[in-house]
């Protein structure tokens, strides 16, 4: 039999499955966006990453199919060679303005992005500085770069400042890469200060704002533009996986560094591109943000009147600003158990655990559409109280 590096994992999973605590990939039969058909049962749906709900919008939809009509459905070839349609070209051109950057490139999933736009820029003579809590696609990609990589305490300043100063002389370049939007509690990124560390070492930052864009920032131009930072942002990353509803990726900067990565990344060059069907949605997407502004103000009551309902509740949520929701479990094994209560009440919501998290802070991460209806939203607080009176929560960070 084959030894399998991570074996324990395996172990895990067959130990759930056993005892019907296995929340990990549901079949999901029919969605409406804020709810899902599972096994023929209508569930309200706080898992998904989908902020702006436009994954069922009419225009977005309409979009798609004259697309796939007019393009076919795959482009069964690289941007380099046969996969660039005017398509491609007028969203990278729209993302770059929308964005607030000289220009813009598009990448077939964020995870390539990530690939390949990091070990593009970054090279063996280089330091990666990263926050502790960083993405998984932040961290292969700085593997894949060769650069030396430290990391910073999560959000911590002073620990930041501190390897900035110790490393100074010794690199060709240093890159601070953070999260925007910390994807599992919904912290915010310290960028007013990361930019003025990065200014005053003569360091450069990439911004992964995968779950930023399309929500922080004015019309959801990111977590760059909520600090009003933008201008020195050295990359910016961006997946349409989440507000822009189907699938790929962006980064976007000066036309000197997206040149260089349209002609350095391999996960660019030797992958396929966005389909005509994914490149027209976001397209559609950014049509719905123009021209109805008002999605914004829908998202943050949702979020607001959610917020609040948990803290009411007494639950711990991280102090979250975003429309990603936490609530603190606990134990691994916990988290899945209240997963799979919240499923049999008729509420989809994910347990993330460690390593996704610290040990002992295993969670239920809940995030909310402008799309929700307030009885959806209620249903869900109602659900979280009547599992409170018979599971234990922690309600402040232990």
């Amino acid at each position: 039999m084959f030894n399998f590096y991570n074996q324990k994992t395996v172990e895990f999973a067959k130990k759930l499955k056993l005892n019907n605590l296995y929340p990990f990939f549901r079949s999901i039969s029919g969605s409406e966006a804020t709810s899902v058909k599972l096994d023929g049962k209508e569930m309200v749906m706080i898992g998904s990453n989908n902020y702006l709900g436009l994954t069922h919008h009419p225009h977005v939809v309409e979009k798609t199919i004259k697309a796939v009509e007019k393009y076919g459905t795959g482009c069964t070839g690289s941007r380099f060679l046969n996969g660039s349609l005017d398509l491609h070209a007028e969203l990278e051109e729209r993302m770059a303005k929308y964005l607030g950057h000289e220009a813009a490139i598009c990448f077939s999933t964020g995870m390539q992005t990530n690939l390949g736009a990091i070990s593009a820029l970054c090279g063996p003579r280089d330091l990666i500085i990263g926050d502790s809590e960083n993405h998984a696609s932040i961290i292969d990609g700085t593997r894949l770069s060769f650069a030396n990589v430290v990391k910073y305490r999560h959000n911590d300043m002073e620990n930041l400042e501190e390897l900035l100063s110790d490393n100074k002389e010794k690199y060709k370049n240093i890159f601070i890469i953070t999260d925007g939007v910390f994807s599992m509690t919904g912290s915010l990124a310290n960028l007013p200060k990361i930019t003025e560390l990065a200014e005053k070492y003569g360091a450069f930052v990439y911004l992964d704002d995968a779950h930023g864009i399309g929500v922080m920032g004015d019309s959801g131009r990111g977590t760059m533009h909520h600090f009003g930072v933008t201008d020195k942002i050295t990359a910016n990353m961006g997946t349409f996986s989440k507000s822009f509803a189907c699938i790929g990726g962006v980064l976007s900067g000066s036309e000197e560094v997206i040149n260089y990565v349209k002609h350095t990344a391999r996960s660019f060059m030797f992958s396929a591109s966005m389909p005509p069907s994914a490149t027209a949605t976001v397209l559609g997407c950014l049509d719905v943000i123009q021209k109805e502004p008002e999605i914004f103000d829908r998202l943050w009551k949702n979020v607001a009147f959610m917020r609040k309902g948990f803290e009411d509740l007494g639950f711990y949520t991280y102090g979250s600003k975003t429309p990603i929701i936490p609530i603190l479990v606990g134990d691994d094994t916990r988290a899945m158990e209240v997963a799979m209560e919240l499923h049999n009440r008729g509420v989809f919501a994910t347990p993330v655990i460690s390593p996704a998290v610290p040990k002992h802070e295993a969670l239920i991460r809940t995030s909310y559409m402008a799309t929700h209806k307030r009885e959806e939203l209620e249903k869900v607080l109602n659900v979280f109280e009547d599992l409170k009176k018979v599971m234990t929560f922690p309600s402040i960070q232990q």
